[in-house]
């Protein structure tokens, strides 16, 4: 045996020098030159008021990267088929490990996707029926609600010793999808009222459907089909004219020299419109669709998407129906009851992903509950399933505020587990603005000291206890605690929920005050959004912000997303004599030679595809003829970049003034974007960002109740006093306000609380308190009474 020296052992080996991240110049989106180094295997948190570049730094640089060299391991084959990234524009990147990113982009909202599907609990569970179900039906497809069940014969020509033949062949596949509804759970009826006015005759405009003109395609092809005669009014159409009309399949016709297909008008509606998830159309789509449509529980299958073949088949009397309909909790324990040899290690990896969604606190959900329900927090901790038993270490995992959608009660149980990932020797990167995460960090990293073009830089390097003794916005305002009120306001009146029984809720009566500020808390799974979501009363005027995701393309800005441009391009156009669309990128206006994109693109396959600027408009998007048009002294390209500040100034008062641009422009600044310029891409701008950019264009919509979903994720501190401002002003212009929400500051802030609980899924469902802030403090009766006491600093 060789023994060794003292200078060896203490002598640090190569391999251990790569202990940082290293990070030098990143310029992507507005960093400026950041220069930072992350030491691995610790918990670093990135915090900043939102917009100051924390997602570009920690996601668009150091993530993207890490993908993009993982990526390029593989074969140019290969790449082929991988989402091609770019290399971030960033000096030097070194020290990278292999990234898992556990964002917070909802899951895909595919009516047939639900929890079960979208982890693996599902599959497991198919596999676990098909060998231990009786009566025994077939494989693991057979209790598959996507897979249908077919059968079919015929002959194949088959060559034996040189000589062709002829053979009947059959084959059969036993699927588990439920023929009715084809595995969707519901059936929908139309509402023919809705599709077309019946006094009126199709060249009259009868039809009522977006999109469906009698100026365009479907004039010409209704026209010329010849089924039936496009001038007289529907009423008096035949019983087989009003099924071609309606019913009639996919047929080819020929009009005016072109091969066409016509279609009846209820299969083209649902191939279109009813086959995507409601959520994911354009707005005037969904609300045709919400109007003409009524979604009922399928009949046959009662929901559960599955046949009678795959619901007759049982373990100890439960169907795979029975169990993906069970609360997860709850599957856990009949999963650990069944002692079968022959499947032990299917038992074992179903148990611990059961496990795993009870101890990440979505033990309360079910596997049959529809992926695009989830909120953003859900659908975050449902991704990160699949790493907690992960034997994976030296992997940099990257968290998009997973403390979204907890209640201060479950934050510590998230906080757990961050710490567990980073024990096992990982590195934890994560972006976060609550000072319960930030408070457990290693290591943190501060951007700012603004938003957009005012932030970008590193103010701040180091521990927590440094951040909190430092000079920066998030150091001052890291121990901020807001104080009860002295006097709360006094309602104005009730809206009223009786007998609500959406998901988990038992029942629940509740008068909900009017004309003050209600906030509505429990914790994560106890009925908040089944509440005010699916139980008010229609008719209540309520208009509703939630946090579903805003649908833009690279095209899209905040100006074309509010309707901002409207009255801008109404205003040039009268100034100069000219037609509005003159001043659209997207229409006359747009630069011949990038469309009006402003940069051209050039795909480069398996590469990265290069965005050079366009020579001939120089990234301006619009025709030089059109930049010659001045309105208040400046062209619209000028208009377009001004920050949303300078606009509300210009468009103000003197020549340039315009109110009805004023007046977005004043409610944008009102919920804390006036640093946004005009024309930023919305593809560019952060979760808070787009949340503030949707509640502003709710703004001026007519109704008198306004229910927002966690208006504070995505919040700086610094930016949630903003937030309350703003709902105190929105309360005394004489709106009622309803916030679900998490945070003390508004639970303090708030005139009325109602607490849902006590716990989640069949364990909550119940109203566990009503009353104002003061009276749930002193009760200290509930998980939320506890902490807000906590928060507030009221000692027992």
């Amino acid at each position: 045996m060789s023994t060794r020296t003292d200078t060896q052992s203490s002598a640090l080996h190569v391999a251990d020098s790569h202990d940082l991240i290293r990070v030098h110049g990143a310029r992507e989106n507005n960093l400026k030159d950041v220069h930072v180094e992350i030491p691995k295997r610790r918990l670093t948190v990135f915090t900043g008021v939102s917009g100051s570049g924390k997602s570009s730094l920690v996601f668009s640089t150091i993530a993207a990267e890490s993908q993009r060299l993982i990526n390029e391991t593989y074969s140019a084959f290969v790449q082929g088929f991988m989402p091609t990234l770019a290399r971030p524009d960033v000096d030097v990147l070194d020290g990278l490990t292999t990234a898992i990113i556990v964002d917070q982009q909802r899951m895909g909202a595919d009516p047939r996707s639900t929890v079960g599907t979208a982890t693996d609990a599902n599959a497991m569970l198919r596999i676990l029926f098909s060998r231990l179900g009786t009566p025994h039906i077939g494989s693991a497809q057979a209790f598959s609600f996507n897979v249908a069940s077919i059968s079919g014969a015929g002959a194949v020509t088959v060559e034996r010793a040189g000589q062709k033949m002829k053979e009947r062949r059959a084959f059969s596949v036993t699927g588990g999808m439920c023929p009715r509804c084809e595995g969707r759970g519901s059936v929908n009826d139309i509402d023919l009222t809705q599709l077309y006015d019946d006094s009126k005759s199709l060249n009259g405009g009868a039809l009522t459907i977006p999109g469906y003109s009698m100026d365009g395609w479907y004039g010409r092809i209704f026209s010329g089909c010849g089924f039936f005669d496009p001038d007289k009014p529907i009423r008096e159409f035949t019983k087989k004219e009003l099924n071609d009309l309606l019913h009639k399949e996919p047929t080819k016709i020929k009009v005016d020299g072109i091969n066409l297909t016509y279609e009846g008008l209820i299969p083209k509606i649902q191939k279109s419109m009813l086959s995507k998830d409601v959520d994911s159309l354009q707005s005037h789509i969904r609300a045709f669709v919400e109007r003409a449509v009524t979604f009922t529980i399928c009949p046959e299958c009662d929901g559960t998407r599955l046949n009678e073949g795959a619901r007759s088949s049982k373990i100890n009397g439960i169907s795979i129906a029975d169990a993906c309909a069970m609360q997860i909790s709850d599957l856990a324990k009949w999963v650990r009851g069944l002692d079968e040899p022959s499947v032990a290690p299917l038992l074992t990896t179903l148990q611990q992903v059961l496990d795993s969604f009870v101890e990440i606190g979505l033990g309360y959900l079910s596997l049959a509950r529809p992926s695009g329900t989830l909120s953003g927090g859900e659908a975050q901790r449902v991704k990160m399933i699949r790493h907690l038993g992960s034997s994976l270490t030296d992997v940099t995992y990257v968290f998009d505020e997973p403390t979204t959608g907890l209640h201060p009660h479950d934050i510590q149980r998230m906080n757990d587990l961050l710490l567990r990932l980073r024990d096992k020797g990982n590195t934890v990167l994560v972006v976060e603005h609550k000072p319960e995460t930030i408070a457990i960090a290693d290591h943190v990293v501060d951007l700012g000291p603004g938003a957009g073009t005012a932030g970008g830089t590193v103010c701040f390097e180091g521990t927590v206890e440094g951040l909190r003794a430092g000079d920066t916005i998030t150091g001052r305002h890291l121990d901020d605690r807001a104080a009860l009120k002295d006097t709360v306001r006094t309602p104005t009146g009730t809206l009223e929920i009786r007998g609500a029984t959406a998901n988990n809720l038992r029942d629940v009566d509740v008068d909900i005050p009017l004309g003050v500020l209600v906030v509505v808390t429990g914790v994560a799974g106890s009925g908040k959004s089944s509440l005010m979501h699916g139980s008010v009363p229609a008719g209540a005027g309520v208009v509703s912000v939630d946090q579903g995701a805003i649908r833009g393309s690279r095209r899209s800005n905040p100006a074309t997303y509010t309707g901002l441009l409207d009255p801008i391009r109404k205003a040039f156009a009268k100034a100069n004599g000219v037609k509005p669309a003159l001043f659209s990128a997207n229409s006359e206006g747009a630069c011949p030679t990038c469309n009006g994109a402003g940069v051209i693109y050039t795909d480069l396959a398996m590469m990265a595809g290069v965005a050079t600027t366009c020579e001939e408009c120089e990234g301006k998007r619009f025709q030089a003829s059109v930049l010659d048009y001045h309105f208040g002294g400046r062209d619209i390209s000028e208009v377009l970049a001004m920050s949303v500040t300078e606009a509300e100034e210009f468009f103000r008062a003197g020549e340039a003034r315009t109110p009805a641009a004023h007046a977005i422009l004043h409610r944008l600044a009102d919920v804390g974007l006036g640093y946004l310029s005009l024309g930023q891409p919305l593809t560019t701008l952060s979760g808070g960002e787009r949340q503030r950019l949707k509640l502003a264009t709710h703004l001026s919509e007519k109704g008198g109740v306004y229910v927002l979903d966690e208006p504070t994720t995505g919040l700086h501190l610094a930016d949630v006093e903003q937030l309350l401002g703003l709902l105190d002003r929105l309360v005394e212009s004489g709106k009622s306000v309803i916030v679900i929400e998490h945070h003390q500051a508004v639970m303090a802030h708030a005139d009325w609380i109602i607490d849902l609980g006590p716990g989640a899924g069949h364990d909550g469902g119940r109203i566990v308190f009503e009353g104002t802030p003061a009276d749930l403090v002193a009760a200290r009766s509930t998980l939320t009474g506890e902490h807000l006491a906590a928060y507030v600093g009221i000692d027992r």
